[in-house]
């Protein structure tokens, strides 16, 4: 079902992976021009006791979602970003099963510093807010 689901709404797997991320994941993502959006299915590791997502599951992928967006941005530029302050806010969760995209929308890019908002929907409801700064290494 899911492979369909993600298929039907223009996903693949992410471009990239990490021993942690193959923890967390399956991630996918969809690309338009020079944006990223990601995209998950709820499984059960990314619960809490109480059948929600757990916020910190919702906050590695903030991160993961507006770090690679930020690479992806700039189209091979050399630039490591690093993740310097994060602020999130809980509008709403996900349970087992639900599909859920983020969306990330940047700011600035500047030398050495960028600032980034992501947004996860779930259908068509914005759950999650987060904004963050990063740094360039």
């Amino acid at each position: 079902m899911l492979m369909e689901l993600y298929k039907a709404k223009g996903f693949e797997p992410l471009f990239r992976s990490s021993p942690f991320l193959d923890t967390i994941g399956p991630i996918y993502q969809k690309t338009e021009g020079s944006k990223l959006q990601v995209g998950i299915e709820i499984l059960e590791k990314h619960l809490n006791g109480r059948g929600f997502v757990h916020a910190g599951v919702w906050m590695t992928l903030a991160d993961i979602a507006m770090g690679y967006s930020l690479v992806f941005a700039q189209q091979g530029e050399a630039a490591n970003w690093v993740t310097i302050n994060q602020n999130t806010d809980f509008a709403g969760t996900a349970r087992l099963g639900d599909w859920v995209e983020i969306e990330v929308d940047i700011l600035k890019i500047g030398k050495q510093v960028a600032f980034v908002n992501a947004f996860f929907w779930k259908d068509n409801q914005r759950i999650v807010r987060v904004n963050a700064v990063f740094n360039a290494l």
